[in-house]
């Protein structure tokens, strides 16, 4: 396949490279006439473990060219990766003007006479709606509306300086955003040799994964700095507390918390967390993250409420499923469901509750203060299954996806543990 590689930085170098590695016919196109010098003359223009030996090789065989003007060469190429910089703009959103600049370079050099269509990946970060909003209005206006011409997808990178060859050719996964969710045959056969979960998407959705992604690396390390700091502080050896955080693989580090939903609550995180900001702040650790994640959380609550609110008109009925911190628990304390019951009661909105573990004559100790400080009403809230199922409800409110297997008659149910 020929290709044409946009951006010769770490990126766009990496896959350059690697590219004509698989066998493939490469023309690295970059502004920069140092950089085209240099790949020419068979060296990398970046520093990356093991790139220089891959672009002389590559050069040598001539499966590796640099070029500044992409004149010529795109009749040719079955596909075109864009891999230039979305820097920081003053306000911190991304400077997208070299994306720009290169999607009317490529959309001017594609010809009325192609028999198949070029298909153009971007792999620059760039913000959700930015090819549905910038890049395809761009081909759009210089191919005449002739989008038969070109196949535009989205292909987020996931490589890390120093190990970038590796992760190449062995990636975490593989996301192509495409107009429609559907496969993309050029990157379907690109990718033919790398056994790893793809996943095919909408631009928007491929869009956002790697800003997730790569928030969520920043969070880890904030997270694990912060630790750290208070280890130092306690005289704790942040090393072996890692270790110990590290090895639990089936809560720790793992899918579960990650998923979007309901807020957290219950007798053991909001505590522990209080008690962590409190520690920090005795010893003067100074840990800003941990001390934005309760913050969070309540802002959480007011989300869901709001979003629930707009389901109920005034004087509507609620029908709320679930109260406790967990299914099959009867612990109140901190539930972020009561949080949701009083908000409601709060608006004077008629909440009825149905939890078959809640029963207020057997709770004990702090579970029963905690219960009734925040829900005095609490008896009178609570009905039966039978009346749950045979009343008619405005909005139903299910904490615990037990709507599907329950004989509700409501205008609307939302699931408050899936966000989508």
């Amino acid at each position: 396949m020929k290709i044409a590689v946009f951006g010769l930085g770490y990126v766009g170098m990496t896959a350059a490279a690697c590219l004509a590695r698989q066998g493939h016919e490469v023309i690295g196109v970059d502004i920069s006439d140092e950089k085209v010098a240099i790949v020419n003359a068979g060296k990398s223009p970046i520093t990356e473990p093991g790139l220089d030996q891959l672009v002389e090789s590559a050069v040598r065989k001539r499966l590796l060219t640099a070029t500044k003007d992409a004149s010529g060469h795109l009749d040719g190429c079955a596909l075109a990766i864009v891999c230039v910089g979305t820097p920081s703009a003053p306000d911190g959103s991304h400077n997208m003007s070299f994306v720009a600049e290169v999607s009317h370079q490529i959309a001017d050099l594609i010809g009325p006479t192609r028999t198949t269509p070029l298909t153009v990946v971007f792999r620059s970060t760039m913000r959700p709606g930015t090819i549905e909003d910038l890049v395809l209005p761009i081909f759009e206006s210089a191919l005449n509306g002739r989008m038969d011409l070109v196949e535009v997808v989205y292909n987020p990178e996931f490589l890390r300086e120093s190990v970038a060859i590796e992760d190449f050719f062995n990636p975490p996964k593989i996301v192509v955003g495409t107009k429609d969710g559907e496969r993309c045959s050029v990157l379907d056969e690109l990718n033919a040799s790398i056994s790893v979960p793809v996943f095919y998407t909408t631009y928007r959705t491929a869009e956002m994964t790697k800003f997730v992604d790569n928030s969520f690396h920043a969070v880890k390390i904030a997270f694990a700095n912060e630790v750290g700091r208070v280890c130092d502080k306690l005289g704790v050896s942040a090393a072996t507390v890692h270790k110990i955080f590290v090895s639990d693989t089936k809560l720790n580090i793992s899918p579960y918390y990650l998923r979007p939903g309901g807020a957290f609550g219950g007798s053991c995180l909001p505590k522990d967390v209080r008690a962590l900001q409190y520690i920090a702040s005795d010893v003067g650790a100074h840990t800003w993250l941990v001390d934005s994640v309760l913050r969070s959380n309540d802002e959480h609550k007011n989300f869901l409420f709001e979003n629930c609110l707009k389901a109920v008109p005034p004087g509507g009925r609620v029908l709320m499923l679930g109260l406790a911190f967990k299914e099959n628990s009867d612990d109140l304390r901190e539930s972020p469901n009561i949080d949701l019951a009083r908000k409601f009661l709060r608006l004077h909105i008629g909440l009825s509750i149905y939890d078959p573990h809640v029963e207020p004559s057997k709770l004990l100790g702090q579970n029963l203060g905690y219960a009734f400080a925040n829900l005095p009403a609490l008896r009178k809230l609570l009905i039966a299954k039978s009346a749950a199922e045979s009343e008619l409800f405005d909005l139903v409110i299910d904490t615990r996806g037990w709507a599907k297997q329950m004989a509700l008659n409501a205008k609307r149910i939302i699931d408050v543990n899936t966000l989508s």
